[in-house]
């Protein structure tokens, strides 16, 4: 059977994945910040984060935290939770240090390296996070802790991306949140000598710098919810996987993971390792060429790994997508958490999410033109295979639609559809009833109300029509939507409503607010976000996907 990434439909995954960074991540270069130093006016309309208006410090058990305060309610502290030399293990902080060596309080941190508009940006000294303390909490206030993770292929992103002020959000929950970074790439999963998940490792170091610290600004230690979208939610299903990480939170909300890919076996990731050490001109032992290597080197040798990807060179199971992510390694992630192993038994309170077009950048953005059946007929075929093609289009709500007065209708909602359902929604929804049926709780929810994220913005089937495409929901959580519409208000209103009471109570439900039943092993009760009603279910139920037509992971048997 063809491997998924050698289809069209993969392709187009892989465009928009690999493209993904020159859109999230938003480095402070060095111009800018010397522009936002000019003047007043400058700052407001260039650096509204980077003001400092008043100083904060308080004293922690690794030294005292300088934070900056810019009247929005929270003080903000940047810091350095931990340090790695390179392809080693990560070291947690045992001094409060501002990050990428700064003096100025309202310095924001350097990304982790990663490639933007085909230029290498970043820093490796990038494992910082972004602490935002509402007015409302002091020491000994026992608040919560919302700690993001971001998203962005594990390839680009960080904890300055558009709409990731915390500011807002921590004012609405009274609670702390931390924005975190963590090793991206082929930095955070390709060590040379073997070693996986360095990334994930990175992540859960964050989360024990939290619990140290958060004590001093007047959070508790056990109250920690990890969030994340895209891979950063993928990223929390590997923390969830992670036995060893499990009493450093209290529960975790995941947004728009594509779970449809599963995480890499150790087999599939020693491929995917091989095909990047190849390219790197030094032996996997030689540790001094290896630490010699220029980050421009390492970033080409990444991007031709992620092309070998895209045009089918690497074993199928590692997808176009996202070929560089997490490892079910049997040490630090121990189990897949899907349907290819039993499921091992939750307690744990979650909340999974997905956007009605979480396909539509991918679909739109790279298909400019109808699609007449027969090309839809051979894009399914392409990208599924036998015998998923069959059922798939068999099946009346992907098959093509008919002419109309011998017009042919396009077929890109039908492909849209199909590429929400199988990533994302059906495989998010199979996920919540494992989890309800072996002693967690789940809630679902589905967005039908967002905010055009950057990058979405050039596909005009985000922009209009009500669609809400990936990422569509991270402006809303954080209130940062600009000039935000009256559903934009409420469903901000709504979410931070629901999130204060899940972060304090392991409940979305909140006073005002329609009743968000748990999941269950067979009707999830996935209720819509932005209107009134439940989610639609479709071909999200137990007998279809998962079962007719089996998700890429059960495929490659990941």
């Amino acid at each position: 059977m063809v491997g998924i990434q050698s289809l069209v439909f993969a392709l187009l995954f892989a465009s928009w994945a690999t493209a993904l960074p020159t859109h999230i991540s938003m480095p402070p270069y060095t111009w800018k910040a010397e522009l936002c130093k000019l003047s007043p006016r400058i700052q407001r309309a260039l650096c509204p984060r980077q003001s400092s208006n008043s100083q904060t410090s308080v004293d922690t058990p690794i030294g005292t935290a300088h934070g900056t305060s810019d009247g929005s309610g929270a003080t903000r502290f940047s810091v350095k939770y931990a340090s790695a030399t390179r392809w080693k293990p990560s070291v947690l902080a045992t001094t409060w240090e501002l990050p990428n060596g700064a003096s100025d309080v309202t310095a924001l941190p350097l990304p982790c390296v990663q490639t933007s508009n085909d230029d290498t940006v970043g820093t490796e000294d990038c494992l910082s996070m972004i602490l935002y303390i509402p007015s409302s909490i002091s020491q000994g206030s026992d608040a919560p802790t919302f700690m993001w993770i971001h998203g962005g292929s594990f390839t680009g992103g960080s904890a300055t991306g558009p709409g990731l002020d915390g500011s807002k959000l921590a004012v609405a929950t009274k609670s702390i949140v931390a924005v975190i970074q963590y090793r991206l790439g082929a930095l955070g999963f390709l060590a040379p000598d073997g070693t996986h998940n360095l990334a994930v490792a990175d992540v859960i170091n964050a989360l024990g710098f939290l619990k140290a610290v958060i004590p001093s600004f007047g959070g508790s230690a056990s109250k920690i919810t990890i969030a994340g979208q895209s891979a950063g939610a993928n990223m929390i299903r590997a923390i969830l996987a992670a036995p060893s990480a499990s009493s450093l939170f209290q529960s975790a909300i995941l947004h728009s993971d594509p779970m449809d890919f599963g995480f890499l076996s150790p087999s599939v990731h020693q491929e995917v390792l091989d095909a990047f050490t190849t390219n790197l001109n030094c032996s996997t032992s030689d540790s001094a060429c290896l630490n010699a290597l220029s980050v421009d080197a390492i970033m080409s040798a990444q991007n031709t790994l992620l092309d070998a990807a895209v045009d089918g060179d690497l074993d199928p199971a590692a997808g176009a997508s996202e070929p560089i992510r997490p490892v079910r390694d049997n040490v630090l992630i121990t189990n897949p958490l899907d349907l290819t192993e039993t499921f091992p038994k939750q307690s744990k309170p979650i909340i999974v999410s997905t956007v009605r077009n979480e396909a539509g950048p991918t679909i739109y953005g790279n298909i400019p033109f109808d699609v007449d059946d027969s090309l839809y007929e051979d894009l399914v075929q392409s990208t599924f295979g036998s015998p998923r093609t069959s059922r798939i289009l068999a099946t009346a709500l992907y098959a093509a639609s008919p002419a109309v007065d011998g017009v042919e209708p396009d077929q890109r909602p039908q492909l849209e559809e199909l590429g929400t359902d199988q990533i994302w929604r059906c495989a998010t929804w199979t996920f919540a009833r494992n989890w309800v049926g072996n002693g967690g709780k789940a809630y679902v929810g589905e967005y039908k109300v967002g905010a055009t994220y950057p990058g979405n913005d050039g596909v005009p089937f985000c922009t209009g029509g009500g669609a809400v495409c990936h990422q569509d929901d991270i402006q809303i959580i954080f209130g940062t939507v600009q000039n935000p519409t009256a559903a934009q208000s409420a469903l901000i209103t709504e979410m931070q409503a629901r999130y204060d009471s899940f972060l304090h109570t392991g409940s979305p439900n909140a006073n005002g607010f329609s009743t968000w039943n748990v999941a269950g092993t067979d009707n999830v009760n996935a209720i819509n976000l932005g209107q009134s009603g439940m989610a639609t279910v479709g071909a999200c139920n137990t007998s279809y996907w998962g079962n007719f037509v089996q998700f890429d992971y059960q495929v490659f048997n990941l």
